[in-house]
Parts: C-alpha cells; sequence; structure tokens
C-alpha cells in the first residue's frame, strides 16, 4: 500500500495503481485536484492540509509518494529555496519520519539537483533511508515532448532497488536500457516523423493523462502515470 502526499490529480497514484498498489489515504490542498481525486478514487480518505496531518492517525503503508512543490526550486520562478513559503518538504520527511515506510518515491523538477536537494539526501538519510534518482524526460514512456522530472526513489537500509539493463521494461511501450531511463533516452516523434524538444506552450501534454478535463490546470498537477507504474513495478519486485 502507498499513501499519496500532494496528489494533484493522481498521476504518480494512477500508475501505482496500474502497477499493482492500493492507497488508503490521499493528501491535496486544492479543492479542484480533490474533486478529480473523488470522481477516481471515491474510497480513499482525503485531507486537506499536509501541514496539519496528524501522521499517526493515518493507516500505515509500505510507500510514501509525492511531488511536493517545485516553486521554490524551479529555473523558472525567483528560486527561493527554503525560504519560500511553499517549501514544504519537511511535512513530507515528517510523514517519514512518523509513519517510517519501507519506500518512499518523490518528484520534482531538475532545477531542484542545483537547489535544496542536499538538504532532502541529509533528511532521507538521517531518517535511515537509501537513495537513487535520476532526471527522467516523458519521451521515456513514448509522449512526444521532454517534460523532464527529477524522480527519487529511497528506501530503508535493509531494502534495495536492482534494475539491470535487461530488466527495464517500460509499461505499454516496449523495453529500454537503464542509461536510457536518465536525460538524454527515450526520445519520441510526432506523427511526421518530426521531434518535439520539449511539450507545447498550448494544450499541454501529460502522457497517460485523459485528454478530455482542464489540460492546463489539471496537467499542472499531474506526472506521466507510465513513470509512475514503472517504478511501482520494480518496488514490487524487491520487496
Amino acid at each position: 500500500m502507498y499513501g499519496s502526499l500532494f496528489s494533484g490529480i493522481g498521476g504518480i497514484d494512477l500508475g501505482l495503481d496500474r502497477a499493482g498498489m492500493t492507497c488508503p489515504w490521499q493528501v491535496e490542498r486544492d479543492e479542484w485536484c480533490r474533486r478529480v481525486l473523488a470522481k477516481h478514487w471515491p474510497d480513499v480518505p482525503k485531507y486537506v492540509d499536509v501541514t496539519e496531518v496528524d501522521w499517526s492517525e493515518l493507516e500505515h503503508v509500505d510507500l510514501i509518494c509525492g511531488g511536493y512543490p517545485c516553486q521554490p526550486f524551479s529555473l523558472a520562478g525567483s528560486r527561493n529555496g527554503t525560504e519560500d513559503e511553499r517549501h514544504l518538504w519537511p511535512y513530507f520527511a515528517n510523514a517519514l519520519r512518523v509513519l517510517r515506510p519501507r519506500w518512499a518515491f518523490l518528484e520534482n523538477v531538475p532545477g531542484h539537483l542545483s537547489l535544496g536537494f542536499d538538504s532532502v539526501l541529509a533528511d532521507l538519510a538521517a531518517l535511515g533511508f537509501d537513495a537513487e534518482w535520476s532526471i527522467v524526460p516523458a519521451s521515456w514512456a513514448g509522449a512526444p515532448h521532454r517534460r523532464e522530472r527529477l524522480v527519487v526513489v529511497a528506501h530503508a537500509a535493509e531494502h534495495e532497488l536492482h534494475v539491470s539493463d535487461d530488466h527495464s521494461e517500460r509499461p505499454g511501450v516496449g523495453t529500454i536500457t537503464q542509461r536510457e531511463f536518465g536525460r538524454g533516452g527515450g526520445h519520441a516523434g510526432r506523427p511526421d516523423g518530426s521531434w518535439w524538444a520539449s511539450q507545447p506552450a498550448v494544450d499541454r501534454v501529460a502522457y497517460g493523462v485523459p485528454a478530455r478535463m482542464d489540460r492546463l490546470r489539471g496537467l499542472g498537477n499531474a506526472v506521466v502515470p507510465q513513470m509512475a507504474e514503472w517504478v511501482g513495478r520494480r518496488i514490487l519486485e524487491a520487496t
């Protein structure tokens, strides 16, 4: 089972569900996003404010996942880091501290690597987690754009995530090497054979998320579900 923080419209949740996991609780502040979550996960309890949740009252889970706010670290913003009021990683760390899951699955923007990520790794280490990370583009899963994201899988010291080059299957796409999982691999083309270096500015695309929804609002709160599914399957295999 996994607990979902900063759930957005459930991109990570959808992928983990597809991998075979179940979710007993979600935490999301945005009312519109909670309505989307309620439609697709009607029986899962929803909590509103990550800063006010009493983690000791929530059901224990094997994995806690979430894409904590990227605005403090994004290259597109002012990059105030830990001084930004939207810096909510400490609340994620507190959930790990109280619930003590075996796994943590984090998502953020690539700019986080150069601002604040050292503190995240230090917190994880202090909590007894080892971490592995990579920059994963949406094109890795077959989407015709990059939409790069920092993906982190942390595991309690007694658990390890082993992925060999010949055992890296992309859900619904085919096989891919571990090298391609990181930066620079897995490009996908447009129907006319050309390439999109980045996702379109209008009517943005998140591969695997339904098209008939409020695209600009929804996809800013989602990740590529296939990536989350791939991670979820590797974790289940390692458990």
